[in-house]
C-alpha cells in the first residue's frame, strides 16, 4: 500500500529517494519546476537528461541529482516543446514516473503538479487524474511506500490536498 503524502514547499528541498521533473520531451530545463531543480541541483542534472533524450511524451527517464538530498531526478515528459499537454499526457507521465521508481526498487517518491506551470492544465484537473493514477498504481505489486505531492503555492496546495481527502473517502465508501 503506498501512503499519499500533500505537503506545500519546495521540491528541490524534500529528502526523497527521487523528485519528479514536469519535463518537456527533449529533457531542456528551462523554467519552472525543472529550472528550479537545474538551479538547486545543478547543471549536471540536465546535461544527463538530454543525453537521455528525446523521449516521448508520456514517457520518463532517471538521472542523477546533482546536489539536492534525493538520489535521482525523474524526468517525467509531460509535454513537447510546443507547451501543450492533456489528461492523457499527464496520466502518463505519472504512471512512467512511478514505474521507473519501482525499476530502482525507490521507497519514496516526490511529485510537482505535473502540467500545470508551462502546460497551463487546470490545478482541480491534474490533481484528480495524478491522485487517481498513483491510487490505481498502488494497486499493483510495487516496493513503492510514500507519494509525496509538493506543491509551491497555498492555493496549489488547498486543491491536492481536497482532491486527496475525497479520494480517501471514496475509498472509505467502497469498503
Amino acid at each position: 500500500m503506498i501512503k499519499i503524502e500533500v505537503r506545500k514547499g519546495d521540491i528541490t528541498k524534500i529528502k526523497v529517494d527521487a523528485i519528479v521533473n514536469a519535463a518537456n520531451n527533449e529533457m531542456w530545463m528551462g523554467g519552472g519546476v525543472a529550472g528550479a531543480i537545474k538551479k538547486s541541483g545543478g547543471q549536471v542534472i540536465e546535461d544527463e537528461a538530454v543525453k537521455k533524450g528525446p523521449i516521448p511524451i508520456g514517457q520518463a527517464v532517471t538521472t542523477g541529482a546533482g546536489t539536492l538530498p534525493a538520489k535521482y531526478v525523474i524526468h517525467a515528459a509531460v509535454m513537447g516543446m510546443d507547451f501543450q499537454t492533456d489528461g492523457e499526457k499527464i496520466r502518463l507521465a505519472t504512471l512512467h514516473s512511478l514505474r521507473r521508481a519501482d525499476e530502482l526498487e525507490l521507497k519514496t517518491i516526490a511529485f510537482p503538479a505535473l502540467g500545470t506551470g508551462v502546460g497551463c492544465f487546470p490545478p482541480d484537473e491534474c490533481a484528480r487524474i495524478m491522485i487517481k493514477e498513483i491510487n490505481d498504481y498502488a494497486e499493483l505489486t510495487t516496493g513503492l511506500e510514500k507519494v509525496v505531492l509538493v506543491l509551491f503555492d497555498a492555493e496549489m496546495y488547498r486543491v491536492f490536498k481536497e482532491e486527496l481527502e475525497w479520494s480517501e473517502r471514496r475509498e472509505e465508501l467502497k469498503d
